[in-house]
């Protein structure tokens, strides 16, 4: 492989959203801060071969001992980050960036007798009021002509305006209507800066209700055959539409809170933590925490927060979390306590603090699927935890091949289960199995007829049973192709060998009971060599055959890491088989309704737009649907009663 940094992430791991990036060298100091649109991108350019790198980057890239990024909503909020981050922690790498005039802004020159609007890089105009920065001069230009419409004040250069004032002829933006004009005494000078001042006072706060008042100002003006104006309030209300689409909500000046962010699973939990002061991010932190068994969302809030602030660390006068912990009011008190003033928690649902609190979570879950790849990809960490259950379970060898089982249905019908491999720790998905149980009593019957099924293919071709071996109803998937092929087929075909492997260990999804029935097809099967446990998912116990008592593993454990990703994958694959066979469940029995057939069943699915909706739709809104009548509607609801509408497992 071509030399590059051995702290290269891989590429699946940075994702594509925009963002900001930090590399540090070995004592955490910053060296450099960049934004991206596509972070993926950026960064790739940054691990090309070194020989390939222009010297500065080279010397940056090798100086850097990691790399981490945080995911924004926008190219504008990215900006933003980038600036404040850069302004706090000068890197030495960002030279370019050390000057203010890096970026244009949106300037209202308040300080002049006829204030007017400008796009500058330029900083410290008297009386001047800023907004942005933008990241690309275009953008600023394109907001600016947008505003012009909705509010027409003066953009003209001052060299323009004082000819005009002299002539008492208008610009051109005057005479076009982009401008109230000024210059030319169309309006007076107050009158300019009255509008000026709207314009301000709605690039502050960006009130959206300015849409109701033109398009209430459009129709009256309709009303009276005032066409001209009407068509100035059309034009203006279309501008502004156009304006909301395209603006960032961005949080006011004076807003001070801290926003978290949290991702968990039942081992884990990822945090992240935004810190707006002034309305802009001045900080970030992200942590992991072990997560408590059958803790709710509430309470890891709680611990999180007593984890966050304490010692020197305050809290500002607002916290944003993503739900409300049961003792609010105490925790609120306490971090009074730590503030020495007022601190309102708030589950923020709307809004630009919602928006903020979604790209909080954004980060938190990348920053969790970015922990547990990791962690699965290292060598090192598989090896452990395979040497980890070998250890446990008291196997001779390590299970280089675990293949996970689990049972999905619908209140008993429709059964289905699923069969994943992970060989050396990782998942093996060409040679994952899907397999159709006709009728079952109960799991552990569903659990035994798959056992039995599967160690079918691991005996002696001269004592195969074909009774046994009787798996048409079984599906084989193989995932990078979709194909499947049926099980009575594909036993003596060339491409089902892979089926034939000998596993080390088979993992079930389940307690002691499932455990039992797969240990006594095990033994019926007369396969020898193969071990047996079972993963029960509410204490995260590991059963195995014949024991008074589950093998309890470390919660940060690499063996238990293992055991869950596994258990995992063998439920995702089991349910989304099912779900599959539901839906085309569905049309076999609508099409078994005489007077309905395959295009009214399309027109059926396609009003309701899913089988959960049609199936809870009452005979009324049934006959509703085009070609539907009254009669058929409840004989199609009759149907759907008879054939049961539980909701799956």
């Amino acid at each position: 492989m071509t030399k590059t940094v051995p702290y290269r992430p891989k590429s699946g791991e940075i994702p594509t959203s925009p963002g900001v990036y930090r590399f540090r060298d070995a004592e955490r100091r910053v060296l450099y801060v960049g934004k991206a649109k596509n972070l993926r991108a950026r960064l790739s350019n940054y691990f090309a071969p070194l020989h390939t790198l222009h010297e500065r980057t080279r010397r940056m890239v090798t100086t850097a001992a990691s790399v981490e990024w945080t995911v924004v909503g926008s190219d504008v909020e990215a900006l933003q980050l980038e600036i404040t981050w850069i302004n706090e922690w000068k890197p030495p790498f960002n030279v370019r960036f050390k000057d203010d005039k890096s970026y244009p802004y949106l300037v209202v020159t308040l300080g002049d007798e006829a204030p007017r609007a400008m796009v500058s890089r330029k900083r410290g105009i008297p009386g001047a009021r800023y907004f942005g920065p933008y990241p690309k001069v275009w953008a600023v230009n394109e907001t600016l002509d947008l505003l012009i419409k909705l509010f027409p004040i003066r953009t003209c250069k001052d060299s323009d305006y004082r000819r005009a004032v002299a002539s008492g002829k208008p610009c051109f933006a005057g005479q076009i209507g982009r401008c109230f004009g000024p210059c030319s005494g169309k309006v007076t000078v107050d009158e300019h800066r009255a509008n000026v001042d709207r314009f301000v006072a709605f690039m502050q706060n960006q009130d959206p209700r300015i849409l109701d008042d033109l398009e209430r100002e459009m129709r009256d003006a309709a009303a009276v055959q005032d066409y001209e104006t009407a068509a100035r309030r059309r034009d203006q209300l279309q501008a502004g539409r156009e304006f909301f689409e395209k603006s960032a909500v961005v949080l006011g000046d004076a807003v001070d809170l801290d926003v978290f962010g949290i991702e968990h699973d039942e081992l884990a939990a990822a945090v992240q933590l935004f810190i707006v002061r002034g309305g802009r991010i001045r900080g970030v932190r992200s942590w992991t925490v072990d997560k408590e068994l059958d803790v709710p969302l509430g309470d890891l809030v709680d611990s999180v927060l007593q984890n966050a602030y304490g010692d020197d660390i305050r809290p500002p006068g607002e916290v944003v979390v993503p739900e409300l912990p049961d003792d609010t009011s105490a925790v609120e008190t306490w971090l009074g306590g730590i503030a020495g003033r007022r601190v309102k928690l708030k589950a923020a649902q709307r809004g630009g603090k919602a928006a903020l609190l979604a790209t909080a979570t954004q980060n938190a879950k990348q920053n969790l699927m970015l922990y547990k790849t990791r962690r699965s990809a290292d060598f090192t960490t598989r090896s452990r935890a395979l040497e980890d259950i070998q250890e446990a379970l008291g196997m001779p060898d390590a299970p280089l091949r675990i293949e996970g089982f689990d049972v999905s249905h619908l209140s008993g019908t429709n059964i289905v289960a699923s069969m994943v491999v992970f060989e050396d720790g990782l998942p093996r998905k060409d040679e994952y199995r899907r397999f159709t149980i006709p009728a079952s009593t109960d799991d552990t019957d569903s659990i035994h007829q798959v056992i039995t099924r599967r160690l079918a293919y691991l005996r002696d071709p001269e004592t195969r049973d074909p009774e046994t071996m009787d798996v048409s109803s079984e599906t084989s998937i193989a995932a990078n192709t979709g194909s499947e092929t049926s099980g009575t087929e594909a036993e003596f075909a060339p491409r089902r060998k892979k089926f034939a492997y000998r596993p080390n260990l088979l993992l079930i999804d389940g307690g002691q009971p499932q455990v039992e029935a797969a240990a006594r097809a095990l033994r019926e099967s007369g396969v020898q060599g193969v071990a047996i446990c079972g993963i029960a998912k509410r204490l995260e116990e590991i059963w195995t055959p014949d024991a008074d008592f589950p093998v309890i593993l470390p919660r940060n454990s690499d063996a238990l890491f293992l055991f869950q990703r596994v258990r995992d994958e063998a439920h995702r694959f089991a349910i989304t088989h099912q779900r599959a066979r539901r839906k085309r469940d569905i049309g076999s029995v609508l099409n078994e309704i005489p007077g309905l057939g395959p295009t009214r069943v399309k027109q059926l699915l396609r009003h309701f737009g899913s089988v959960a909706r049609l199936k809870s739709a009452t005979p009324e809104e049934i006959a509703e649907v085009r070609g539907i009548g009254p009669t058929l509607a409840a004989t199609v609801r009759a149907t759907l009663d008879s054939a049961g509408t539980p909701s799956p497992r």
